[in-house]
């Protein structure tokens, strides 16, 4: 199942507070992508701050980007 990220918060610890398009909330981890390629960039806290929702995924400048799918399969649910 494909869902589009609706919100994205970035929080301590390179953490991203995501809510999808069911209105499921979930925390994603970016950690482990950041001595991956051009996810490197996001350990500057000024650019991984900056993320925002373009085309129902996370983005940041420079046109990075982490697929919806991932987002959603390798987070976990934020319990109320």
């Amino acid at each position: 199942m494909l869902l589009d990220v609706v919100h994205v918060e970035p929080l301590p610890e390179y953490k991203l507070s995501l809510e999808f398009e069911n209105q499921e909330k979930r925390v994603f981890d970016v950690t482990p992508y950041l001595e991956m390629g051009v996810f490197r960039q996001l350990k500057d806290k000024n650019i991984f701050s900056r993320a925002f929702i373009d085309g129902g995924t996370v983005m940041w400048p420079g046109e990075i980007d982490i697929a919806p799918e991932t987002l959603y399969d390798r987070s976990i649910p934020l319990s109320n």
